[in-house]
């Protein structure tokens, strides 16, 4: 659908307008937030929605719609608007409690609460990162696909402070080398951002940045409705580049006394700015919320014709050979028995990464829409798909992600592949480098998105690279994110079940943290099976008494160590039970009835873990005790660092006497 209407109207002009009123009203009314964006931007909006953008108000979640992104956050009164006019779901009532508890307006759009936000944005610079990781998911699926099935663009609103992010550096330099074609950014280049004029930091040549990106860059005045509509255009007709068009406006647009201000960007204009605005744009000072007629009518007068183009495409899937594949990839849904997993000897001494490497090759050969990649670490990660190419400009089938070292951005970008649809992504690097991702992780657990984390060299067992290298508080720092799962499997059979449960889990991000060393494969006709994994921790070894005297609770490397330290235990009569903990946020979810049989309550306990021992008093207790690592580690064999700061069967020994008061 391209441009109906060549030349601006006056309905054009009201309809920005009204956009204006809306938003002032909206933060007005909640004395909070920030009206300047949705001001400065109302036309670049009115152009793309009315012209450009393709959705089924009747069928939001429409596989093959456009989608938009408002990177720019803080400016959800324009997003919430524009989704009000458009019969998305939004009414009048959502818009006048913006802000407010329970409210489907929140300060910053949240994914989930209205068809039409298709991603959380906030933090600066996601959104413009989640929205290259949509533009990848489509050009994938167009290529497995064909365009019958895949064939729309995204569009992005990003700001001054999503280009000073270097997030957006990562993306956008990745993006021009993918050559993303349909990936249109609308760069509102208003010059103010909260401390004031970007004068006084950010006075780079942004079009001449991107243009080295490998970007196609158009400059227009952002306030004049047909050059916007002349460069959407000439963006949709370059299909080897991703576009940003610099779109020159004034913040606060239309406020007597405060455009072109900071003072107009996080703040209400005030009861009696909003007035003289409205009295400015040619709208009634004393209605609220007010929306004629005749916008609303020029907004959705186009609906039956979305509707058409949508039911179209339903026709094409339903005759389309390969419907069944795509509808499957759609749902995401992934049988794990139909995989045929690695199978381990008890005894086999492998390292957990090279476990999780075979089992991608099983997933892989299963499920045809699992893609992933690594931040230039594959052959350290052992993440690459056997048997595909990498994913590519002039290879989109490929199934493997080149990230380069861009771990923000990798992360960003999968929760942009995820929101998309119709892929299961995975992405990998070293354990240390969690930090470096963490604000997308932290997003993935907030949006529910079950991205699959990968990570490997998960302890001081890194040895030689030093302590920059050698994870010692990571695991639990992401513990304590809501709502991700962090699994350290305690052997190779471990892994494949670690994978078994990041594929099946829907409703969030599992982080898999896999070891450098090889580790022996359990045998599990003697011990706890492997499937146990599948609740969070579960009974390893036990010593046969109706109570044990002492619990050893280990995780990944550790368990191995929790199990021969039992054993010397036993010699000197204490009843061990050995249990091991893969997930605690798992283990924490089961009933009580089962943690308490796991961990029956009164036995002294005692944690094993190569890293940070805070955290573990919540299941050790205060008279229990913990052997981890509370300092940064050294740059020596992996063997050797371990053994000097205690990861070893004597003093996990040592410990667990002095708990037991012997």
């Amino acid at each position: 659908m391209r441009i109906v209407n060549p030349t601006a109207t006056d309905l054009d002009r009201l309809t920005a307008s009204t956009i204006r009123g809306l938003s002032m009203d909206g933060v007005q009314a909640a004395n909070s937030g920030h009206p300047g964006m949705p001001l400065g931007m109302a036309e670049v909006a009115t152009a793309l929605w009315t012209r450009y953008l393709r959705y089924d108000p009747s069928s939001p979640e429409w596989a093959d719609r456009d989608r938009f992104v408002l990177s720019a956050g803080h400016g959800s009164m324009l997003l919430y608007s524009m989704l009000f006019l458009t019969g998305q779901g939004l009414t009048l009532n959502d818009l006048r409690s913006f802000r407010q508890w329970g409210s489907r307006c929140a300060g910053h759009p949240e994914h989930g609460e209205a068809p039409g936000i298709e991603t959380t944005t906030g933090p600066l610079g996601q959104g413009f990162t989640n929205a290259v990781g949509m533009a990848i998911a489509e050009r994938s699926l167009r290529a497995r696909f064909g365009e019958a099935l895949c064939n729309h663009w995204t569009y992005a609103i990003v700001s001054d402070g999503d280009l000073m992010e270097g997030i957006t550096a990562e993306a956008g330099s990745l993006a021009g080398h993918l050559g993303l074609g349909r990936l249109i950014f609308l760069y509102d280049d208003n010059n103010i951002s909260i401390d004031g004029s970007t004068d006084i930091t950010f006075t780079e040549d942004v079009a001449a940045r991107f243009v080295a990106y490998g970007w196609h860059v158009l400059k227009i005045d952002g306030h004049d409705l047909d050059a916007i509509a002349a460069a959407i255009s000439a963006a949709r007709d370059e299909t080897t580049r991703p576009s940003l068009i610099c779109c020159k406006t004034r913040i606060g647009r239309g406020s007597p006394n405060k455009e072109g201000k900071s003072s107009s960007h996080g703040a209400p204009l005030g009861v009696e700015e909003v007035r003289l605005t409205k009295l400015n744009i040619g709208l009634d000072p004393d209605q609220h919320f007010a929306v004629p007629a005749a916008v609303l009518e020029h907004v959705r007068q186009r609906d039956t014709a979305r509707s058409t183009l949508r039911h179209a495409w339903s026709e094409r899937l339903e005759a389309h050979p390969d419907r069944l594949a795509f509808e499957a990839a759609l749902s995401g849904n992934i049988d794990t028995d139909a995989i045929d997993w690695p199978v381990y000897a008890p005894g086999e001494s492998l390292a957990t990464r090279k476990a999780s490497h075979s089992a991608i090759q099983a997933v892989a050969a299963a499920v045809p829409f699992v893609v992933g990649g690594s931040a230039d670490l594959a052959e350290s990660n052992l993440t690459h798909i056997k048997g595909s190419g990498y994913f590519q400009a002039a290879t989109p089938e490929g199934r493997n992600f080149a990230f380069g070292i861009r771990e923000h951005a990798m992360a960003s970008i999968c929760n942009g592949i995820m929101l998309h649809g119709g892929l299961r992504p995975f992405c990998a690097t070293f354990l240390i480098f969690h930090d470096y991702h963490r604000p997308a992780v932290r997003l993935s657990a907030l949006m529910n998105q079950p991205v699959i984390y990968v990570y490997t060299h998960d302890s001081v067992w890194v040895g030689e690279d030093g302590p920059t290298h050698q994870p010692i508080e990571t695991l639990q720092s992401m513990r304590l994110i809501p709502n991700l799962w962090v699994v350290r499997p305690s052997d190779p059979e471990g892994a494949n079940e670690a994978w078994r449960l990041a594929l099946s889990r829907r409703d969030g991000p599992v982080a898999l943290v896999f070891t450098r060393q090889n580790l022996i494969n359990l045998d599990r006709s003697q011990l706890g099976p492997a499937s146990g994994l599948r609740r969070g921790a579960y009974v390893l070894s036990d010593s046969g008494a109706a109570t044990p005297d002492l619990v050893l609770i280990g995780t990944g490397s550790e368990t191995a160590l929790a199990l021969d330290a039992a054993k010397r235990l036993s010699a000197d009569g204490v009843a061990v039970r050995v249990v091991d903990m893969p997930c605690c946020e798992l283990f924490d979810q089961q009933e009580l009835e089962y943690r308490r049989s796991v961990l029956p309550p009164g036995v002294p306990r005692v944690s094993v873990e190569a890293g940070s021992t805070r955290g573990w008093q919540r299941y050790v207790g205060l008279e229990g005790g913990s052997v981890g690592i509370d300092r940064f580690g050294a740059s020596a064999p992996g063997k050797i660092v371990s053994e000097k700061l205690g990861i070893t069967v004597d003093n996990v020994v040592a410990v667990a006497r002095r708990v037991l008061g012997r």
